[in-house]
């Protein structure tokens, strides 16, 4: 039951304001997957190393493989920047690594840096050492005889003009940086390279920026084009004519091979792009070959690597990895996969060209015999999802979809005791949409993807039937936005609602329904994005900021049907505008905050589930070089809105914000860092990171007791048990405090089902076991107990921080890796998490079974118990409910019998280790062994399934019951 209103204003003002983080600091985060790499354009080797490897990933920091890419570990968690755009490890000194933050392939989805940091070991510490305000780095080359001279090509701002751009030296290891070319605040750098053997660098210029509105490609202007120093930076020359094209250039890219020589140039350029190839150290250049794959979409491909032993030898990555072994006249497709990979970088180790390291959308892989195998992507968890979703059932799966890779599901939770490659699977291909579950059949879901494609799988057959409002797309897949008859962005809202399991919303420039599954769509709205065309002409004027929102550049970016009011949906656009229709959209109203600028993304819409005036809208302003936090709050259908975001700070710009349904105020926010709490409405916003490495979170929703994540770069992640956010306020007064337990769900499984995979394998963990039980100390304890009772006030089991630790596991055949240590009560100040496994305790007995894990107790019934705290004398009591596995058809009768004969195995197991206290008889304590092994294999077939044990079980009890008692007739009952 909801706190009233009045009641409710009270307790909101004594927790108004910042909570101190020990109240809740022991919640973690816990990462699922899927274990598929995303996108990853800086890749690096150790010169002469086969094993050691380095890649970028554009959303989840730097990674390392010792290996040879069989197992890759974060090394970037802890540092505030997670996209890498380019990495780099000194060849005289490879434990000096430079990597610089935020990639520059500038598709519309794109995450940002700031600056470069540098390792001097190998990795393992970072430091920032400058070139903050360069925001995207493309490349980052070091002299092959001084690690302390370092050259960086800085891209700068993708959505707006700025001067830290162009190519910087540093000659001191990043201390201090001179900008050596820089021809203006448009024109970025693109690509760099020193050629081997010599102090001459090449570097190519890009003018290009993304416009605020939705569009594939970026914008490109004048000025790009190619440059070379030949005294190490000192001193640069716009190369120009003698072959190469002439007028307006895209992006180019460039190599060299060793001796400075020759060098090839990848040149997008109209009607003359094509691989250029010069023999003179770039005085003259000839086309060598204008093979259209090689320049398709320049703006996101544009590398070419040079085999440093075989000058005849290149590569050129696009959506395949096209190689070339006659300098550059002929290409073949050397990697590639249907439906296109997208490979980026490529690097080669110059001591042995059959190792290389490539770079690609599905992340990276290693080959150690010149690309005959490579190492796999699907140990890399960097995926950049966009949307998250879960269903309804137990346990819950989490969906979304994967840039560049399709959808994921990934279970919350298994039977096996972890999840793995056997658990998630697809739901579609889409690579950037939401998923909507249908409220009635989990097997059936509605699938979006790429502008406005929809479709309605069906998990039981594997049927995707495409559903899309219009069909006919102006100008293909790049086709301009403003003359579509539905206008989509690269993902676009779509929403069951929540009083009609029936209905579907989509969002294009007017708000699409569908009752029937996607068979007819009705236009339930007018156009709500600004557009001010009769029809759909497109304007004879340049597209500006200024004049895109009326010339129909805009879309409808969030839904939010309200849960409390049938008919009342709010609507929010990238063109910065709110509606409301209170009547299913016969009516709309404008309830944009008043001064709100247009092209203020409004990234999502949280309707209140607690009163339906109240609502809360986030808007994203990055894309007008404006990256700090907007979050809106309304509690009278829009007439007002309140700025909400004391505590939150730039860059970490707003992606999303959701109301915790069980607690009014509470609120949580998906930034491009990490994730924000509010205690207070929005009225003062705090940290929740926790464990969590920085990432930008898109989307996060709340399942029950558990906050659920979508990270851009490292997949999704799960907040387990975050019921203590809804009790924040009263341990701030307290000395000590007991927080109330979530309900507790029993659970049977998690055994061993066959060959684990192997430690090097990915995979993420169960929550562990049973339930969480949470205190708060405010100073330490001498001594600290934790007891279960049942409904009558029996102890079920109790714990204590002065508890014996558990005896030494025996000497086996399993590694110590495979065993979680033992819980114990803390007795610090702050807050602990001790989970109970919903068990009995094996009083008198303990002992390891044959796979080296300790033998448990029974597992309790369903039903009502208590919690008792004791520090230091004084006892704190919660009530806790237990529920049945909602999975299990077990009666009551049965769980009834279950228990009957596990308590009474356990009973006897403890009189069989009391009785061994008392003997020193070699042959008696032989036959006990044998009692106790046959005990404890019965207890394991009585606990085995929520079911009636088989008259087996009983029958053999009683023997071996007897036989205790024939060996130590006075043994206690």
């Amino acid at each position: 039951m909801y706190l009233r209103q009045g009641a409710l204003s009270v307790f909101l003002a004594a927790v108004a304001g910042a909570q101190p983080a020990h109240l809740f600091d022991r919640l973690q985060w816990r990462m699922i997957g899927p274990f598929r790499g995303g996108r990853a354009v800086a890749v690096a080797g150790v010169p002469g190393d086969p094993a050691t490897f380095y890649f970028g990933s554009v959303g989840g920091g730097v990674w390392k493989t010792m290996d040879a890419g069989m197992v890759w570990t974060p090394l970037f968690d802890r540092q505030p920047a997670p996209s890498i755009g380019a990495i780099a490890v000194a060849p005289s000194m490879p434990n000096v690594v430079y990597a610089g933050t935020g990639e520059a392939d500038i598709r519309s989805q794109i995450g940002f840096g700031d600056g470069i940091y540098k390792s001097t070991d190998a990795g393992q510490t970072w430091t920032n050492v400058g070139l903050r305000d360069t925001r995207q780095v493309s490349k980052i080359v070091i002299d092959p005889r001084d690690p302390n001279t370092v050259f960086v090509a800085a891209l700068g701002h993708v959505y707006g003009p700025n001067p830290e751009r162009g190519v910087f030296r540093s000659t001191d290891g990043g201390n201090h940086w001179t900008k050596v070319l820089y021809e203006g605040p448009d024109l970025g750098a693109a690509d760099l390279v020193l050629a081997p053997g010599t102090s001459t660098l090449y570097a190519t210029l890009w003018n290009a920026k993304r416009p605020p509105w939705s569009q594939y490609a970026p914008v490109e202007g004048p000025g790009s084009g190619l440059y070379r120093s030949t005294d190490g930076g000192e001193h640069w020359t716009h190369l120009t004519g003698r072959g190469l094209p002439d007028g307006q250039w895209g992006r180019a890219g460039v190599a060299a091979a060793p001796g400075g020589k020759r060098v090839y140039a990848l040149i997008d350029a109209k009607d003359s792009s094509g691989l250029y190839r010069s023999e003179d150290g770039g005085e003259s250049w000839t086309r060598s070959c204008a093979d259209k794959r090689l320049t398709e979409r320049s703006w996101y491909f544009s590398n070419v690597t040079v085999d440093p032993n075989h000058p005849d030898t290149l590569f050129i990555p696009n959506v395949a990895l096209f190689r070339s072994t006659d300098s550059g006249q002929t290409f073949s497709v050397f990697k590639g996969a249907p439906g296109g990979d997208d490979y980026h970088i490529l690097w080669i180790d110059p001591a042995e060209s059959r190792r290389m390291l490539l770079g690609s959308d599905q992340g990276t892989n290693v080959s150690l015999n010149g690309g005959q195998t490579w190492s796999t992507w699907f140990n890399q968890p960097t995926a950049q999802m966009y949307h998250v979703t879960t269903d309804n059932q137990f346990p819950y799966v989490v969906y979304g979809s994967q840039q560049d890779s399709g959808t994921a599901a990934v279970p919350s939770r298994t039977n096996h005791g972890e999840i793995d490659a056997r658990d998630w699977f697809a739901v579609g291909g889409a690579e950037a949409g939401y998923i909507a579950v249908d409220p009635k059949d989990p097997d059936i879901f509605f699938v979006g993807d790429t502008y406005g494609t929809l479709s309605r799988f069906d998990r039981r057959t594997g049927q995707s039937h495409t559903i899309t409002p219009w069909l006919l797309r102006e100008g293909g897949f790049a086709g301009s936005l403003n003359v579509q008859k539905y206008r989509f962005s690269w993902t676009s809202p779509l929403v069951f609602s929540p009083q009609d399991p029936n209905t579907l919303y989509f969002g294009a420039q007017k708000l699409l329904k569908t009752t029937d599954g996607g068979l007819r769509w009705q236009e339930i709205s007018r156009d709500l994005t600004g557009d001010t065309r009769p029809d759909r002409t497109p304007i004879a004027a340049p597209v500006t900021a200024e004049n895109a929102m009326a010339a129909g550049f805009g879309v409808i970016y969030a839904i939010a049907p309200s849960p409390l009011q049938s008919g009342q949906i709010w609507v929010g656009t990238d063109t910065g505008l709110i509606h409301l229709t209170r009547d299913g959209g016969q009516h709309w109203d404008n309830v944009t905050p008043h001064g709100l600028p247009r092209w203020s993304r409004v990234t999502q819409i949280e309707a209140s589930h607690f009163d339906p005036a109240e609502a809360y809208a986030t808007v994203d302003r990055h894309r007008l070089d404006d990256y700090r936090p907007y979050l809106y709050r309304t509690r009278d259908y829009g007439k007002t809105w309140t700025l909400a975001v004391d505590g939150l700070a730039e860059p970490a710009y707003l992606n999303g914000v959701r109301e915790d349904p069980a607690r009014r105020g509470l609120l949580y926010a998906a930034t491009e860092r990490n994730v924000a709490v509010s205690f207070d409405d929005g009225g003062h916003w705090q940290s929740l990171q926790l464990n969590m490495p920085a990432c930008s979170v898109r989307d996060l929703v709340v399942h029950g007791d558990d906050v659920v994540i979508a990270t851009f770069g490292r997949g999704f992640w799960i907040l387990d048990n975050a019921s203590p956010l809804r009790q924040i306020g009263a341990p701030s007064a307290a000395d000590t405090f007991l927080y109330k337990p979530a309900q507790a769900v029993r659970i049977s499984s998690d055994e061993y089902s066959g060959t684990p995979f192997p430690p090097e394998e990915p995979k993420a963990n169960n929550p562990p076991a049973g339930i969480a039980i949470d205190y708060y100390l405010r100073a330490p304890a001498a001594e600290v107990s934790l007891e279960i009772l049942d409904a009558a006030g029996k102890t079920v089991r109790k714990y204590s921080s002065t508890d014996a630790p558990p005896a030494p596991r025996k000497p086996g055949a399993i590694a110590d890796s495979w065993f979680a240590p033992p819980a114990k009560l803390g007795v610090t100040a702050g807050m602990t998490r001790f989970y109970w496994d919903l068990r009995y305790a094996l009083n008198g007995f303990e002992g390891y079974n044959d796979n080296g894990n300790p033998f448990v107790g029974p597992l309790v019934l369903p039903g009502a118990y208590q919690v008792r705290l004791t520090a230091d004398g004084r006892s704190y009591t919660q009530p806790l409910q237990v529920a049945m596995d909602p999975r299990s058809k077990a009666t009551a009768a049965d769980l009834s019998k279950q228990l009957e004969l596990s308590l009474a195995i356990a009973g006897t197991l403890g009189q069989a280790a009391e009785a061994r206290k008392h003997t020193a008889d070699n042959a008696l304590l032989s036959k006990l062994a044998s009692i106790t092994a046959d005990l404890t294999t019965l207890l394991a077939v009585a606990e085995s399934a929520d079911r009636t044990p088989p008259d087996a079980a009983f029958q053999a009890f009683e023997q071996s019951r007897g036989a205790l008692a024939a060996l130590f007739p006075a043994a206690p009952r």
